[in-house]
């Protein structure tokens, strides 16, 4: 019985998407243009309470020039220095540097 940890050729090879998220990205993009006006339409509206129009705005903006950047800062333990880094990332991204501080102190 295998135990874990890497296989050579086990997985899917990097860069290729995953089929079912491709698939529904394609389905979802028929939408794109209708919910984009959707969101001009509300972001507009004096009708619509000022946090609808605000989301509605970043939402917009987002797609627009990407989402704004982040900071997020790691700590470890005892004589770590703590990293401040202004970059967006996803919590994994944030996981892979921390632990790559840790390795490499």
């Amino acid at each position: 019985m295998a135990h874990g940890g890497k296989r050579l050729g086990a997985g899917r090879p990097k860069g290729k998407p995953n089929a079912v998220t491709a698939d529904v990205r394609e389905a979802a993009q028929q939408y794109g243009t209708g919910a984009l006006k959707t969101l001009a339409e509300i972001m507009a509206s004096q009708d619509q309470p000022a946090s609808a129009r605000v989301a509605a705005s970043k939402e917009i903006l987002d797609r627009a020039y990407g989402k704004s950047q982040q900071a997020i800062e790691l700590s470890g333990n005892g004589s770590l220095l703590i990293e401040t880094i202004t970059q967006t990332m996803t919590p994994q991204e944030a996981a892979a540097a921390y632990a790559n501080t840790i390795a490499n102190g």
